[in-house]
């Protein structure tokens, strides 16, 4: 096990990094003290795989426990899926001594957390992600969101989980297309933050897609330290936390107009990101060769990097409703070479996204 801790004075937590560590997860949640009813939230695919596992280990502690299920799928993460959650709460008769476990994907982490952030003004939760994108990305932070049908993630909260255990065992049930779709948000870290983390996955990558047990754990390792590092210095996205949505402005759009659950949130990213990319090229931010790199790196994952064929007007108008907009302005997080970046506010939209577009 590797460990590192997300500092956020009183609403900070661990995030605990191992191989084949659920069955011994009780222990945890013991350290922590957490509530000793718990509900289990999960979906119908990871259920069987690792909610039982989970719910079981609990029990053996004494832990009272009930699960929740939902269907698998982006196109669930909505307010009717919520509203069945806290039914379910709500005839479990739970309290605010009741805690949530979000067992499963982003999907399952980020719908459970809002649950548990709005059910009675707020009960414990803690995540078990199980899909490399939640375990580098969504489960780390507190966000915790729905889906509308006008944009992705318009409606949610920043709400800290109590504690994260990230087993990367459940890695190898996973398909190989989500597995893929959750690189792009490592290859994130090291584009935005870290050209040494970059150099890395570039020497390393093919261990990864091999799903050797040492190179998954450093990758997950340095991904949830980046970004535990840029939360704790701005946990609600003020300024600085802007910077993890390198690629998710372009890409949210790609999602909404193909239809939440046909692009991947990953592959989505990763079309973003070639697009900003190539935006910061042609703004002098970054040479053609890191555009390049990127494309290369992410290629040799098996990512897309083609934009799918809606026309510019529809790109811009799913955009304008980003959460990145302030005052009607787009701001868009573009890398200076490898390893940083910027917030670059957008004057005109639809001149700087046809050339990249082109």
């Amino acid at each position: 096990m590797t460990g590192l801790t997300v500092g956020l004075d009183e609403r900070s937590y661990s995030i605990d990094i191992g191989c084949n560590s659920l069955s011994g997860y009780v222990r945890y949640l013991d350290r922590i003290a957490f509530p000793r009813r718990v509900v289990v939230i999960t979906n119908d695919t990871v259920e069987p795989l690792y909610g039982v596992t989970v719910a079981d280990n609990l029990k053996s502690g004494g832990y009272s426990v009930d699960t929740v299920v939902i269907k698998d799928g982006e196109e669930y993460k909505s307010a009717q899926t919520l509203n069945d959650i806290y039914t379910e709460l709500i005839k479990l008769k739970c309290d605010r001594h009741s805690g949530i476990v979000a067992v499963g994907g982003g999907v399952v982490g980020d719908i459970a957390g809002y649950a548990a952030a709005t059910f009675l003004r707020g009960i414990p939760f803690a995540q078990v992600p199980t899909t490399l994108l939640a375990q580098v990305d969504s489960s780390v932070g507190g966000k915790t969101a729905i889906n509308h049908p006008l944009g992705k993630n318009l409606i949610g909260a920043f709400y800290q989980p109590r504690h994260v255990m990230i087993d990367v065992a459940t890695l190898r049930t996973l398909s190989q297309r989500h597995f893929v779709a959750g690189l792009a948000e490592v290859i994130k870290y090291g584009v935005i933050y870290s050209s040494e983390f970059f150099a890395w996955l570039e020497e390393n990558v093919d261990a990864v897609l091999a799903l050797e047990t040492t190179a998954l754990i450093y990758a997950v390792e340095c991904s949830c330290k980046i970004k535990a590092a840029v939360v704790e210095r701005d946990e609600t996205e003020q300024s600085l936390r802007a910077i993890l949505n390198f690629g998710h402005t372009f890409g949210h759009a790609v999602e909404q107009l193909s239809g939440y659950g046909q692009v991947l949130h990953g592959e989505a990213v990763a079309i973003g990101m070639m697009v900003a990319a190539r935006i910061s090229a042609a703004t002098g931010k970054c040479g053609s060769d890191d555009v390049e790199r990127l494309c290369s790196l992410l290629s040799r994952c098996g990512l897309p990097i083609s934009v799918p064929q809606f026309t510019l007007s529809q790109y811009i108008e799913a955009m304008a409703r980003d959460k990145k907009v302030q005052s009607g302005v787009l701001r868009l997080v573009l890398n200076r070479g490898i390893g940083d970046c910027e917030i670059h506010s957008v004057d005109n939209v639809e001149a700087i996204f046809a050339r990249a577009l082109a």
